[in-house]
Formats: structure tokens, sequence, C-alpha cells
């Protein structure tokens, strides 16, 4: 009976093993499929500008105005920047604003992942600071990582960062707390690591409820800001995808872009 038990015991143990070993290649080869969310295309009215970037086709809607100043805009990671465009386009008519179709989102072509993304966004940027005088960043959510990527690299006036975190890996580790997702992780979008370089007037905005980033990650992104200290706000009772719908949310974008 002894040695039955621990054959079993050997047995089950083997079988737990091959179980967490297949979630970690599960987890490693989709991945991206948890981080990214592509929105097709969608009809608009708006104009749109194409980058040909490496042999990719990365849309950008365009709202162009008379004016020396831009933002640019990178969504959420299920965001469809075309209603985001609606949007600013009422809230921020002085200034022209540009929204970025991540790769695969939005009528881009190719796949997103964090070093395409970031190329592309710092290809746009220049493109946009040689016709204005100012571009000011915006980012949410899985955009604020790309955002604050900018804004270390390059001199962003003002940054504003809705629902940010401090890293993907941070909050990977909490969802996933056994397994080693430091070493499987691919895109881990270390924007507070990238804050302790960037030198931007910073607006942070924060969900009361936010579901999706708890707040100790938005309040460790905050504290690795060296060279600025952010302005933060929190929306009270709004939730990670309601936080535009409250008046709030366009005051403080607004008077903080003045």
């Amino acid at each position: 009976m002894e040695i039955n038990f621990y054959r079993l015991l050997s047995l089950l143990a083997i079988a737990c093993f091959s179980i967490y070993l297949a979630i970690n290649l599960l987890l490693y080869l989709f991945q991206r499929q948890l981080i990214y969310f592509p929105t097709p295309a969608s009809s608009h009215n708006y104009d749109e500008i194409e980058f040909n970037i490496n042999g990719e086709h990365i849309k950008v809607i365009a709202l162009e105005r008379d004016t020396q100043a831009a933002i640019l805009y990178f969504g959420g990671n299920a965001e469809s920047v075309a209603s985001s465009a609606a949007e600013l386009d009422l809230h921020v008519p002085e200034y022209s604003i540009f929204l970025v179709n991540y790769r695969g989102y939005g009528g881009s072509t190719g796949e997103p992942s964090e070093a395409a993304l970031c190329a592309d966004a710092l290809l746009i940027f220049d493109s946009l600071q040689a016709r204005y005088k100012t571009v000011y960043v915006i980012g949410r959510s899985l955009g604020s990582g790309v955002a604050s990527f900018l804004a270390s690299q390059r001199p962003v006036e003002k940054l504003i960062l809705i629902t940010p975190f401090d890293s993907i890996l941070k909050l990977a580790q909490q969802r996933f707390p056994i397994l080693p997702v430091a070493i499987l992780l691919k895109d881990s979008f270390d924007s507070a690591r990238r804050a302790e370089s960037i030198q931007s007037q910073t607006l942070i905005v924060a969900a009361q409820n936010d579901e999706i980033i708890p707040a100790k990650h938005t309040q460790e992104l905050i504290s690795h800001f060296s060279a600025t200290h952010p302005v933060a706000i929190t929306i009270p009772h709004a939730s990670h995808n309601t936080i535009s719908q409250y008046d709030l949310y366009y005051q403080n974008i607004t008077e903080f872009l003045k």
C-alpha cells in the first residue's frame, strides 16, 4: 500500500508540474492576446494620415486646424480612437488633434507589440513636431505606457496620463503571483522606470473605482517622477472605462492644457 501511495503521489506531482508548465507555455505564446484587443476599422467622417513604417501602414485620425498647437493621442488596449476623436473634437476644438490607430487597430496593418508601438510613436511625434510649435501628448490606459515612453525620449511640453500604471509586469505579477511573469513577459511597458527621465509638465487622471488598474500601481508610477512633480487628480465614482463620461475629466484636461 505504501508503494502504491508514493507512486500515486509522484504521479500527482508530475501531473501538477506538467499543468504548471503548460500554463506557462500558454501564457508565453498568447500573452499579447491578453494585452492587445485590436478594434476593427470603423466608419467616421474624419480625415486620416497614413504613415508607412517598415512596410506597415499606420493610420492616424487627423483633426487639423489653423493652430500652432497639436494633441497626439494614444488610446487604450480595446479603444476605438474614432470615438475618442468625437469627444476631443467637442472639448478641445482649439487644437489640431491626432489619434493613433496602433498596428492591427482601426485599419492599420501589422501586429502590436511594445517595441513597434513605441517606435511608431517616435516617428509620428517627430513628424508633428516639424509642423507644429507645440505638441501635447495624451495616453490612456495602455496608451499611457506609449506616451510615457515618448515623453522620456522627446521634449514633450505637457503630458497627460489617464488611468496609468507603473508597469504591465507589476500588474501581471499581481494577477498571476505563482507564475514567473518576469521571465515570460515580452512587453512590460515599464512606465515607472521611464518616469524618472520625463521632464514634461504632467497631469495624471485616475478613476476612483478603477477595476483594471489598482490605485497602488498609479501611485507607484507617480512616486517615480523625479524631474517634475505631476498634478494628480482622481475622478470620483468613475471606473476604468467610464472616466471620460464625467465632467471633471475634460474640465481638468482643458485647464491643464491652457
